[in-house]
């Protein structure tokens, strides 16, 4: 087993250089280049070239690892440990030019299936603002170089929640019906579009908590370790690891306010 440090520099040199790549390319102008689950669903050039680029140089240091991205073949691990990576997070704020997209790599020991794995190390890239959010296991989570600790005693009246929306028109309205109900409880909701920068900006104090169900894999990786490593609990209901069917971030005092109202609304994935 390499120690973490090296898989944290990997990730983090990886995330950035594959940044400024998606940077440039949105610089010069975006187009998609097909849908997948629906036609809102988009991938753009970027994404492939993004997860090409950093699956190369993962392969290049690493070449028995796994790889497990949004945008190209797995490729099992011989090593034990798996990259999890999502070239471009918020694809459609990538498209509109709206800031708030991001390169997400994580890396797991164990299959790819956020049951079952360790998150070791992540790295969370915003090309747009050139934030750098890093999380190693045991070692805390990171913006730039300032330490992150997500603030305790919030209540959840005054909490600013984040959440996200399903690319199927009909479970986004039924998204957007369990939102009207949770919108009285607390003090607003957001909605920005890449999970994995909700994920960390739980963990910087942006958001008090954050939930969504029918992420994947690549989706929560690299902002959930980040958000953990700053004292959230990332989880789905009643114990059940983040995954497709549910994920809650925040503080733990503030998740148990939180988690029976999401229950109570039915926002499970199933």
């Amino acid at each position: 087993m390499p120690a973490i440090s090296e898989l944290l520099d990997l990730a983090r040199s990886t995330a950035v250089e594959a940044g400024e790549l998606v940077r440039t390319r949105r610089d010069e102008g975006v187009e998609v280049a097909a849908t997948k689950t629906a036609p809102e669903d988009i991938v753009t050039a970027a994404d492939r070239e993004s997860e090409d680029l950093i699956r190369g140089r993962i392969a290049a240091v690493r070449p028995g690892d796994g790889f497990f991205g949004e945008e190209s073949d797995a490729t099992a691990s011989s090593s034990g440990l798996t990259w999890v990576v999502d070239p471009i997070d918020g694809t459609v704020n990538y498209l509109y030019g709206i800031p708030a997209y991001a390169v997400s790599i994580a890396v797991v020991e164990g299959d790819p299936e956020p049951n079952t794995w360790k998150a070791l190390a992540s790295a969370v890239v915003n090309p747009a603002s050139g934030e750098v959010y890093t999380a190693s296991a045991g070692g805390g989570a990171y913006l730039g170089t300032r330490r992150l600790r997500v603030a305790t005693g919030k209540q959840l009246s005054l909490a600013l929640v984040g959440t996200g929306f399903s690319y199927d028109s009909r479970r986004r309205g039924l998204q957007a019906e369990a939102v009207s109900m949770l919108i009285p409880r607390v003090r607003d909701i957001r909605r920005i579009g890449a999970a994995a920068l909700d994920l960390c900006n739980v963990a910087s104090g942006r958001l008090d908590a954050y939930y969504e169900k029918g992420l994947k894999p690549w989706d929560h990786a690299g902002g959930a370790l980040v958000a953990t490593e700053a004292g959230a609990r990332v989880a789905g209901l009643h114990g059940a690891a983040a995954s497709r069917a549910l994920t809650i971030a925040a503080e733990p005092g503030l998740f148990a306010q939180l988690e029976p109202i999401l229950d109570e609304l039915g926002v499970v994935d199933r």
